[in-house]
């Protein structure tokens, strides 16, 4: 396959498993058009002589100018509190969202393919080997992991090693990327049979 192709795979398959980041960049942009929009908002009214909404703007720059003489714990605390905001936007920026989807590993296209799919997938699976009803079964899957949950029928025992056979046999099918480790967890207590 040629480096021009196999690019351009790169750069889709990377588009359709992390999301962009647009969700927190608006809504940090409105915050900031709001506090801006009130700002104007008092200086406008200050300059035609009406009341202020919530502070003059000489108040405020008196507020700003008085802050060594608040209390300490109450400066230490906004401090904390706005480097914490600070920190959790940087993250943010930096880290690429995650979507719930793997890709299947082919050279020839690139196949996306949902974590809730996987998910059925699994869950009928080890239904099936595990020889309960499927509306007993709940399956979970993370980037790294998928967490088959059974929960059997009473007096009917589900061999636990027999089902992570099952679903670890339907994950190496799939050839997934990124690749998932598989866990099966059977309750303790079963559910009465119909």
């Amino acid at each position: 396959m040629n480096t021009a192709v196999s690019a351009t795979y790169a750069r889709i398959s990377r588009r359709e498993l992390h999301s962009p980041r647009s969700v927190a960049a608006i809504a940090v942009a409105v915050v900031i058009m709001l506090l801006c929009g009130w700002l104007g908002a008092e200086i406008v009214l200050h300059l035609l002589g009406q009341p202020a909404l919530l502070a003059t703007p000489g108040a405020l720059a008196d507020g700003v100018a008085s802050a060594s003489t608040a209390p300490t714990s109450l400066l230490i605390g906004l401090a904390s509190g706005c480097a914490l905001i600070g920190l959790v936007l940087l993250v943010v920026a930096v880290t690429p969202g995650r979507r719930a989807r793997h890709l299947i590993d082919s050279e020839r296209m690139v196949t996306v393919v949902d974590d809730e799919v996987i998910a059925s997938a699994l869950a009928g699976r080890a239904a099936r080997v595990g020889g309960i009803d499927p509306d007993n079964t709940r399956v979970s899957v993370s980037r790294r992991l998928a967490t088959v949950h059974l929960v059997p029928t009473s007096g009917r025992p589900v061999h636990r090693d027999t089902v992570l056979d099952a679903v670890r046999g339907q994950l190496d099918g799939l050839n997934l990327r990124p690749p998932l480790q598989s866990r099966v967890v059977v309750a303790l207590g079963g559910k009465v049979g119909a």
